[in-house]
């Protein structure tokens, strides 16, 4: 499902219109990217929790020349499937 199938399915299952569920989308995308963006986490009980996790400088090799490299320390956002999504799955 891409952005524009999600956001007919939200449509059809809200009854908003089109422009009001593309709001929606939109305004939950940006409120999701600003917590991760200032640490924080963002917690659906049951479907999900997204979180940003540090990664430490670490060494590596160069997958071509076998060279050691150095590489940097950044961030990553990990998620976490909630009980209720993951059985709904599973069914």
């Amino acid at each position: 499902m891409n952005k524009t199938e999600l956001i007919a399915a939200i449509q059809q299952k809200s009854e908003l219109t089109k422009k009001d569920t593309e709001k929606f989308l939109k305004a939950f995308e940006e409120a999701v990217t600003e917590e991760l963006a200032n640490g924080g986490k963002v917690q659906l009980v049951g479907f999900m929790t997204l979180e940003v996790a540090e990664r430490k400088e670490r060494e590596g090799r160069n997958p071509r020349s076998g060279k050691t490299m150095v590489i940097p320390a950044s961030k990553a956002v990990r998620f976490k499937v909630g009980k209720a999504l993951k059985d709904s799955v599973n069914k």
